[in-house]
């Protein structure tokens, strides 16, 4: 089939299932390609290619609603919905989103780039078609990784209570980034393998198809009976106890058992859930291969190898921290790293397999990430939680209740700082400064590279009251360790260039694009100072007391929202002393960040060489106009 020509998913349903395969081929195909040249989350979709195409074929998107939990295995929804012709952009500047998005098709009912969100979500939707007393299908689509989530439960629990008609598909592929791990992993991995109970399942289902059509009373006592079945055979079935019709575990690739399970699922009256078991990356042989989740999403890679493209030589920012963070724990068993679900995202894999028992992967479950590593310093051990910005949006309350009320020492080691590019709004690391630096505990640092974020680690694992360091995604720089720095003390921050006609403020990676300016300034004749705001929280008083007083303009350059950011603090300060210098913040303002090269965005934003030399330029004439006046 010419996928191309592809512009709506209604002509599956005259589809056979040879054809169906056939489709399915071809999809698999086109995928391969098509991500070894964009990169993007390969694995997922190759998994889920006959679920989504019988989830198409068998309701009527879009007046039934598809949820894609996380939404990164939406690729053949975009297919079959029209946008194929899109894909040479995935994930690129102003190209097609690797997500569910609103604008790009009806079809697109529910954003998310965060896990656990659908079954809330359709909660929500199927409460509101029955106010409205319309007529629809509400399917959400999640992954078993997700299903750990405490919202998932939380959800689960609603919706089996409240009997909400509902179709779930529960796609199991034993996998979310990393394997996954947990009682609810282990529960449904003793459901998917158990074959006594899907024997008995399946004889209990074909003797009440052999019923008689004498009445409702026989087959309805056979049916719990069948039902009951289920207890002689498994250690409880958990998702009906809480009152949704399990079906399952259904053949993800097999589209008769696939046909049965979802037609089953339509004309039940109340939530079902479906178990749908399927092969993450099937039909390609690196990404089946795949235990550790490289194959979860990546950039270009070699179709006849899988070897990713540009791979560098240095290693990334995660491994950094995650090695340094191990070799203080080789000597301080009081030293204990906690993830939720990303021991290969921030790299810890290294020190889950040297000190498993100083090593916790709780699952998708960031709220009880932070909450945890609260109580392992509430008892005297020192905590390192790793995770990204934007999941630590996710553990707010946490981090404020439970962390920094109580000031306890848990360093907290913010992956993915800034803007992470391909992965777009819901992933970009821009809003932590903003809800942590209102904090009144908690210590919140970037370094410039990575002598000083060793000296970074070394503080944060000897402070008291927890500490926050945030770090980019990416690779470190390569410099020599072996350089002489002055001792980092709480709050200093340093001076990498002097100059007396302007002050840029910066910290991070935007401190080489500040030096840029710098020195483009320079061959203006503008000397401007430039300072490292390594400590975000607490700022450096007596350096800002020293450029208040001296008048000068001041610029700030940060890779984050502005509203409660460095900026919009420093300019809080001047205010309370009553310093006068004109000022300028530069960052991203009241808008959320698409996806795209890094580079191109920042541009955009106005974060550039350019764009500080301007702002310095016009601050500048400002301040000759207010003193000839």
């Amino acid at each position: 089939m010419n996928l191309y020509k592809i512009n709506d998913p209604g002509f599956l349903k005259d589809l056979n299932n040879d054809e169906l395969t056939a489709l399915a081929a071809d999809i698999r195909e086109f995928l391969i390609k098509s991500c070894a040249e964009t990169g993007g989350h390969i694995g997922a979709n190759l998994g889920v290619v006959e679920l989504t195409l019988s989830l198409h074929k068998h309701f009527n998107s879009p007046i039934d609603k598809f949820l894609f939990d996380v939404g990164h295995q939406a690729y053949i929804h975009k297919i079959l919905t029209g946008r194929i012709h899109q894909f040479d952009s995935l994930r690129q500047y102003k190209g097609l989103c690797g997500f569910p998005k609103l604008r790009e098709s009806e079809h697109d009912v529910w954003e998310a780039g965060h896990s656990s969100t659908s079954l809330s979500a359709a909660m929500g939707m199927a409460k509101a078609r029955d106010i409205n007393k319309d007529n629809y299908h509400v399917v959400p689509i999640i992954g078993d990784g997700a299903l750990t989530g405490g919202m998932a439960l939380e959800a689960l629990n609603h919706i089996g209570s409240d009997r909400t008609n509902m179709t779930i598909i529960l796609n199991d592929n034993e996998m979310s980034i990393a394997p996954n791990v947990g009682a609810m992993h282990n529960m449904l991995g003793r459901i998917r393998t158990n074959t006594q109970y899907n024997k008995v399942k399946h004889d209990a289902e074909d003797f009440l198809q052999r019923l008689p059509q004498v009445g409702t009373k026989l087959r309805d006592v056979a049916d719990k009976l069948k039902d009951s079945l289920k207890y002689l055979v498994v250690d409880g079935i958990f998702f009906e106890e809480l009152g949704i019709k399990y079906i399952g575990p259904v053949d993800g690739h097999d589209f008769d058992d696939l046909a049965r399970a979802i037609e089953s699922s339509k004309d039940y009256n109340g939530p079902v859930i479906v178990h749908v078991i399927t092969k993450k990356g099937k039909g390609y042989h690196p990404a089946e291969d795949d235990k550790i989740g490289k194959w979860h999403g990546l950039g270009p890679y070699k179709i006849e190898t899988g070897e990713v493209i540009g791979t560098k030589s240095s290693i990334s920012w995660s491994e950094f921290m995650s090695n340094t963070v191990l070799e203080y724990a080789k000597n301080d068993k009081r030293i204990v790293a906690v993830t939720p679900a990303m021991p290969v995202g921030s790299k810890l894999t290294k020190f889950q397999n040297e000190l498993p028992e100083q090593f916790f992967d709780v699952g998708i479950a960031e709220q009880h990430a932070v909450t945890m590593a609260a109580g392992l310093a509430a008892s005297g051990m020192k905590p390192y939680l790793a995770i990204y910005s934007t999941f630590l949006q996710r553990g707010y309350d946490q981090l404020l209740h439970d962390v920094d009320r109580q000031n306890l020492n848990v360093f907290i080691g913010i992956d993915r700082s800034g803007l992470v590019g391909a992965d777009g709004e819901t992933h970009q690391g821009v809003f932590d400064i903003s809800f942590i630096s209102t904090l009144p505990n908690i210590t919140l640092m970037m370094p410039r590279d990575e002598k000083e974020a060793g000296q970074m680690i070394d503080f944060s694992l000897n402070a008291e009251g927890p500490v926050a360091m945030r770090y980019p995604r990416g690779n470190i720089s390569g410099i020599d360790m072996n350089i002489e720095r002055p001792a980092l003390t709480k709050g200093s921050w340093e001076v990498l260039k002097e100059g007396t006609d302007i002050a840029i403020i910066s910290f991070g990676p935007t401190l080489d694009i500040a030096m840029e300016a710098s020195a483009e300034l320079k061959q203006a004749g503008i000397d401007a100072r430039v300072v490292n705001a390594r400590f975000i929280k607490p700022m450096d008083e007596n350096m800002l007391k020293d450029i208040g007083s001296s008048d000068i303009p001041v610029i700030t350059v940060e890779e984050s929202m502005l509203n409660g950011g460095l900026g919009s603090m420093i300019a809080g300060f001047f205010a309370d002393w009553r310093f006068k210098n004109n000022m300028k913040r530069i960052g991203i303002d009241g808008i959320y960040v698409e996806h795209g090269d890094v580079n191109k965005l920042l541009s955009d934003i106005g974060i550039s060489s350019s764009s500080i030399v301007e702002s310095a330029q016009s601050l500048l004439e400002i301040s000759d106009e207010k003193s000839e006046n």
